[in-house]
């Protein structure tokens, strides 16, 4: 796939043309309020990539690249017992088979662990932050619920000399793993969740697979996303929606910290498909199970619950598919049966091209499961099998 950029802003008819991140783009470049167009991919090296993130990687660096701008690859290591140098390369070798590479922009989270540790102590300074005793159980119950506001945590009015010396004894590893916590002091009241003092940073005693030992305190992902964006300059932090209500958090910290650039977040829809897994945590239960797709004789497209980007390129094949699926505003579903391209790049109707018993046998197991343990269960059973083992 070629990808051109574009350094000038669109003209009135080209910009009716634009979704609405592409118009929020122009509008500030046309503004002036940005020089240069800066995005980041930012992922966590814990699972292969699905469909929604190849849609994902399309956005945040196709509207970088098509108007001049770059974008980042960042890698959210904050939570090293999941993670793994295998999902960092294949992660990867999936941004280089869509069309895109970051060059010299390539980050982990890992690499401000010192600047991020440095704004804890900033918050805990200011009054903004304090070190909680309150177990993860006591926590959860201290929080609420929708419909419930939550308590103050019993170790909330610790003045801020207490709450340095703990926090640099957490660092120093003095206490146990699960003993306490970095919090935000927010508001235990707010309507929105994210913002009822919400954990910066746990004890954590897991090897790293690029700080190794180096610390046993790893900062939570929410505190270390907006920070990175400042600390890399990114001037639009593009998400998809789940992370909407994330946003009030995100600005709260970039407000009350001493961070380079204020970056702002903007959310575009997820992607979802029917029949189609679009969860990385239940994509590797999947293929840790040994289930693999078995391809149907329509050009090489599986309808399948597995949907990894992996899966995508030995199946599905040209990346048209994914680059042209759209940014919008609000949630919607494909028809999975629907989606795919011929070997000219367009797109075709799937419609009774299947293997139509095997779809049948699938859809009728998904729709029966309660769990993923169960479908994949089921799966294993079924006679005729619509997956194949490996």
């Amino acid at each position: 796939m070629t990808h051109q950029a574009e350094t000038s802003t669109p003209d009135n008819s080209e910009f009716e043309r634009l979704n609405f991140v592409e118009r929020i783009v122009a509008d500030d470049l046309g503004a002036g309020r940005v020089e240069q167009v800066h995005t980041r991919f930012p992922p966590e090296p814990n699972g292969f990539l699905h469909i929604g993130h190849a849609k994902a990687i399309c956005v945040d660096f196709g509207i970088a690249e098509s108007i001049g701008g770059v974008c980042n690859l960042r890698f959210d290591d904050t939570n090293p017992g999941k993670e793994s140098v295998e999902y960092v390369e294949a992660i990867k070798d999936d941004i280089r088979w869509l069309g895109f590479d970051w060059g010299d922009r390539l980050f982990f989270a890992s690499d401000w662990f010192e600047d991020l540790y440095g704004f804890g102590e900033e918050l805990v300074q200011k009054g903004l932050a304090y070190v909680c005793d309150l177990s993860a159980e006591e926590t959860r119950e201290y929080r609420g619920t929708v419909t419930e506001v939550g308590k103050n945590s019993p170790y909330r009015e610790r003045p801020p000399e207490e709450n340095l010396g703990l926090l640099r004894r957490m660092r120093a590893g003095e206490f146990e793993d699960g003993a306490c916590t970095l919090k935000a002091k927010i508001d235990m009241a707010s309507p929105n969740m994210n913002m009822r003092d919400p954990v910066l940073y746990r004890i954590l005693r897991t090897h790293h697979h690029r700080t190794g030992n180096d610390w046993c305190i790893y900062p939570m992902y929410d505190f270390t996303h907006g920070q990175c964006d400042a600390l890399e300059q990114i001037t639009h932090s593009l998400c998809s929606l789940e992370f909407e209500n994330h946003r009030l958090l995100y600005d709260w910290f970039t407000t009350n910290l001493s961070v380079p650039m204020v970056p702002h977040q903007y959310e575009f829809a997820r992607l979802k498909l029917t029949y189609t897994v679009v969860s990385k945590r239940k994509l590797v239960e999947l293929v840790e199970s040994g289930l693999r797709v078995k391809p149907y004789p329509c050009g090489g497209l599986a309808h399948t619950a597995i949907d990894s980007a992996l899966l995508l390129r030995e199946e599905l094949g040209p990346v048209e598919a994914i680059d042209s699926i759209g940014v919008e505003v609000t949630d919607r579903t494909m028809d999975r049966i629907v989606f795919g391209v011929n070997g000219k790049h367009e797109a075709i109707d799937l419609k009774g091209m299947v293997d139509s018993e095997s779809v049948q046998i699938f859809n009728a197991i998904l729709d029966r499961s309660q769990s993923l343990e169960q479908f994949i269960g089921l799966l294993r059973a079924a006679e005729p099998a619509p997956v194949a083992l490996v």
